[in-house]
């Protein structure tokens, strides 16, 4: 086998170990489930939000805070974290209206995961006026899931990929010199 073949080999097998399935390590946690769920319209308002997560959860490291619809903070106990469930109990009033619960979680294995999803509150006994304190809001948690690494890695391989053709282009071009 000639040392270019050997060197396109070489490059292509690392380029797969890179781009290849992960393993748990370096899977992502997901919100597997909530309740409130995504979208809820319930008939009274919750005592509790629970998140629950597809991986261990580090609780040192468990936000989840609830707004009204202005964007004010309902008053919450902190999070209280089982296993894979982060759970809050709400302990302000919540009347009639839509609600953001926004979360940022950090996995045992590190990754962090934040989102945020709404529910509403239609009480036909419970009145419209807004909740809350003037304190954080859900965009100071942060409403997008964390998608860095894939694209990191994606970039890492099409990097890779770039420098493997020029080096194989680079050996064609010597070898035909010689010749």
């Amino acid at each position: 086998m000639s040392r270019v073949a050997r060197l396109g080999v070489a490059a292509f097998a690392a380029l797969l170990a890179l781009l290849a399935p992960a393993g748990p390590a370096w899977a992502h946690n997901t919100l597997r489930s909530s309740s409130p769920a995504r979208d809820a319209a319930l008939p009274a308002a919750p005592t509790e939000v629970s998140l629950e997560f597809s991986a261990r959860l580090d609780p040192a490291f468990a936000t989840v805070v609830v707004t009204d619809a202005a964007k004010r903070r309902v008053p919450t106990g902190v999070p209280v974290v089982v296993d894979t469930t982060s759970t809050i109990s709400v302990t302000g009033r919540l009347p009639n209206g839509t609600y953001t619960v926004a979360y940022r979680v950090v996995s045992t294995d590190g990754h962090p995961l934040q989102g945020s999803y709404p529910f509403s509150v239609a009480d036909p006994m419970g009145s419209a006026a807004p909740v809350g304190d003037a304190g954080t809001s859900a965009d100071a948690v942060g409403a997008t899931a964390d998608g860095g690494l894939r694209a990191g890695l994606l970039a890492a391989g099409a990097v890779l990929a770039a420098l493997l053709a020029a080096a194989v282009g680079l050996s064609l071009r010597r070898r035909a010199a010689r010749r």
